[in-house]
Formats: C-alpha cells, structure tokens, sequence
C-alpha cells in the first residue's frame, strides 16, 4: 500500500510536534542519503512516527561533495528510489549533482521529516528502547535504523604521512578537477573505480602514474548493446544473496571496474604501477622494486567505517558490524546500506530499496509486538 502524499505530509506534521513535545519516537533513521530516504518512505507507507538524522547541511552533501566528472555506472532507469523514478532518460548516467538534486527533490516531495546539521555523537539503549544524541538535542526512539552508509572516514595509508611537506596529497574524496591541482605529474594510488576514472582524467592534461595493489575485474559498460545492468538484472545476478555460493564467490573477488579498463588508460599514457610499499621524502617505492619521484598523489585508497558512536555492547566488533541481512541481535536496532548487506545492489542508490522494505516488515511487526514503555535492557 502506497500513502497518500497529502496524508504523509499531515503524519509528518504530527511527528514534529511530538518532537517539539519530546516525545518518544517509533524509529529514528541516522543518515539521509538513500538507504536512510528509502527507509524513511517505507516508515511513511507503516504510518510510524520517526525523524531522519542528518550530519551535513543539506540532503545529498556526500554526492555533491564528490569530484566534478563523477558518474554513475548504474544508468537512470535503475536510479531511483521508492515512489519517484530517477528524473533522466533512460540509459543515460547521472552526474554527481544531479543525483545530489534527486535526492534533496525526494525528501521534499514526501515531506520527509529530515533535521540536517544533526550529526549524531552517541547512540545507546534504554528501559524503552534508544537514545541518539546529537551536539543539540537528545531523540528516544524504541527502534534505530543506522543508515550511514558502508564507508564514512576516508583513509589514507602510513606511507604518506612520510612523504616531503612539499608534495601535494589529496585523498579521492577531496579531489575535483584537473585544474584544481599543480602542474606537473600525478601518481594516483588505488585500482578501484575512482583510481581509474581519476587516473583516465588526469591524463587528458598531464603524465599519468597508476598503483595498483589489487587488481579487480573489469566489466565493459555495455555488452552486446545493453548496458551492464540489463544483463545483471535479467540474469537475477542482482538478487543473488550474500549467503549463497555464488555470492560469497562474487564478494571473495572484491570490487569490479566498471566501463573503465587498463587498455584504455594505457593508450591514454598511463603508466601502471605495482603496489605502493614506501615513501621516503619525495621518493615513493612500489612493490616490484621500482621508485617514483612525486610532486602530487591522489590517494584513491577507498573509505573505513566509523562506528564508535555506538555504544551498544556487542554489537560493533573491530569495526564490523554484527547482523543478518541488516537484523542485529539487539532488539529494535538495524542497519541499512551496507555492502552487501543481502545482495550486490544493497549498498547501490537504485536497489538498496529492497532491503529497506524488508527491514520496514520487521519494524512494523516489531513495533506491533512492543507495546509502548515494554521494551527492556538485555540481561547481563
């Protein structure tokens, strides 16, 4: 059943007055990129009262914060989020702002109710379910949803904190445009797809170097004049859950590239480069033996998580997360987005939605089960 936008906008008018009032919640989603957006408009379909926590100052900051030639490798038609298809033409690739302006355009469409500049310090359990804390306001809930996405805090690794003041570093998330760098040479670190479709602008203007620690595969962006996605979603390959053969297959290979590949950066005059071992002042060494003399690197060496924010015992365990297709053993505590959370799309703007309507059954039944000021701290 699908609620009525008019509808949605009064639910969400009585939310915020129980905010105002400080009363507890049913949810409250942490995040509002698209895990926690899908999940709030599934709330919105159960009539459950929850608010969306968001860090940055504005829903989609982490896309439009992104590089200015970023585009998605899923094409439009597999884009969008429930209720609202993505707002471009089929087998067309959204750019960063665009995907950015979607998301902002959802929230408001569905009066969603989003609280920006709420980064949330500290979550943790209660008699009756959760307390978030953010720098202002305290918000109970009997149920959480962490949707923060898999990746928060970008990493960096040892050798460049022993490299010369001299040399320009950047990690992948700070990175724009060409032109926003210094003349000269760039070495970009990472063979995932941000080190490639860096690595394949950069050398439009300048000399090109490329280390590659982990080589992933690489999958064409059309095949037989259908894009990727068609072949992916037609075979059920987007399905295939993260407990079956296959799928444990498929994550033990890691990343795939995708429409970029080693032919095509090396007719453009990149140079591969093995892995990044050392660094010694502007001296970088690489695994073959071989060293590079730098003056600027990218470092497209991926993201960590970052969930010391949650004290909740036992659930955080060396920095992963403890559940079953987003399902914790704390009761009333979820998450939503993770790589491979149940399939490959469940971290993906267009497909994270199925995990979000499984989570929102569980939520509703829990919510069900749970009569208010029930709910109790695990023994021991």
């Amino acid at each position: 059943m699908t609620t009525n936008l008019g509808d949605a906008m009064t639910e969400q008018g009585q939310v915020r007055q129980d905010l105002a009032d400080g009363r507890q919640l049913d949810v409250v989603i942490v995040g509002a990129g698209q895990a926690g957006l899908a999940m709030a408009w599934q709330l919105a379909q159960q009539k459950l009262r929850f608010v969306v926590l968001e860090a940055a100052s504005e829903v989609g900051h982490v896309w439009r914060s992104r590089w200015d030639s970023l585009k998605l490798f899923t094409p439009a038609q597999y884009d969008g989020l429930p209720g609202m298809p993505f707002p471009a033409p089929a087998d067309t690739y959204p750019t960063k702002d665009p995907v950015a302006d979607y998301l902002r355009a959802y929230a408001e469409a569905f009066d969603l109710p989003v609280r920006l500049n709420a980064r949330v310090t500290q979550l943790g359990q209660t008699a009756q379910g959760f307390e978030v804390r953010t720098a202002d306001e305290t918000f109970r809930a009997r149920q959480v949803v962490v949707a923060t996405g898999p990746f928060q805090v970008p990493f960096v690794p040892q050798p460049a904190g022993r490299l010369d003041t001299s040399v320009t570093q950047l990690h992948s998330a700070q990175y724009r445009n060409p032109q926003a760098l210094p003349a000269g040479p760039v070495l970009v670190v990472g063979g995932g797809n941000s080190g490639f479709q860096i690595a394949e602008e950069l050398a439009a203007s300048r000399q090109v170097d490329l280390s590659v620690g982990t080589k992933y595969p690489m999958l064409p962006q059309r095949l037989g004049g259908r894009d990727l996605f068609w072949w992916l979603t037609r075979l059920r390959l987007m399905r295939v859950s993260s407990e079956s053969r296959l799928g444990r297959r498929v994550q033990a290979r890691g990343e795939f590239v995708i429409g970029t590949n080693a032919r095509d950066l090396k007719r453009a005059g990149v140079r591969f480069r093995s892995r990044l071992n050392d660094a010694d002042g502007r001296t970088v060494r690489f695994a073959d033996g071989s060293t590079l003399d730098v003056g600027v690197v990218v470092w497209a060496t991926g993201y960590r998580s970052d969930y010391s924010w949650i004290e909740v015992p036992g659930e955080v365990v060396d920095g992963r997360v403890a559940h079953r297709r987003g399902v914790t053993e704390v009761a009333g505590l979820y998450f939503l987005g993770l790589s491979w959370q149940h399939t490959r799309g469940s971290a993906l703007l267009g497909f994270v939605n199925d995990d979000a309507s499984y989570l929102a059954d569980r939520i509703a039944g829990h919510h069900a089960a749970t009569p208010t000021g029930t709910a109790r701290l695990p023994s021991g």
